[in-house]
């Protein structure tokens, strides 16, 4: 099980996130997020990062030769895609995609096979933002053969990274407001917390 830490907006959060074991450091292109990044800002950041570490670009409804553009030019190793984006919409996307899909009640998980050369990663559905809530979805509804394909998202924490560990076992886990002092800035005792449990969970393995 890997762990992506998202909404990095500093070279010091990133740096921590990276150093306590983070596989993975997503930015964010999205202006409307209280997480966004400007790709002049995240350029810096990455050139300060482990060439090991996974960088991701989230875009929320995104013109492909823009997420294109930016990730050509940070040298991102893959995209998210955090909105109503489509099948066909992706097809021009020349970026490996993880695909988010906000999950509420009867929700249709037959959707997620039209995307056929997605990651797909799970979060809770909000009416009032993409992504970022903090809220966990009833992950019961998850279908069995999916859970260890998945990227888990929405109120992962420290609190919960067992259970997670325990019952869905899934490819990958996202955080970002759970190891936050405020939107966009990572606490340290949070991150370091975190990343004790969920290093004690995979000594187990």
């Amino acid at each position: 099980m890997k762990v992506k830490v998202c909404g990095i907006t500093n070279l010091r959060d990133a740096l921590l996130c990276e150093s306590s074991g983070a596989s993975a450091l997503g930015f964010i292109f999205y202006p409307k997020s209280k997480r966004y990044i400007s790709s002049e800002d995240a350029l810096k950041i990455i050139e300060n990062l482990s060439p090991f570490t996974i960088k991701i670009g989230v875009f929320v409804n995104e013109s492909s030769e823009k997420i294109n553009g930016i990730a050509s030019e940070l040298k991102l190793n893959a995209i998210q895609l955090h909105g109503e984006e489509t099948p066909l919409s992706t097809a021009e996307i020349k970026f490996p995609i993880i695909k988010s899909f906000r999950i509420k009640e009867h929700f249709d998980f037959s959707i997620l096979h039209e995307y056929k050369n997605a990651y797909y990663l799970l979060d809770s559905f909000s009416k009032n933002q993409f992504g970022g809530t903090g809220i966990k979805f009833n992950w019961n509804v998850i279908p069995d053969k999916l859970k260890n394909k998945i990227i888990l998202a929405g109120g992962v924490s420290s609190d919960n990274i067992e259970e997670i560990f325990n019952t869905i076992k899934p490819a990958a886990v996202d955080l970002s407001s759970s190891l936050e002092s405020e939107p966009g800035k990572k606490d340290k005792e949070k991150v370091k917390e975190f990343f004790r449990k969920f290093n004690s969970l995979n000594i187990t393995l």
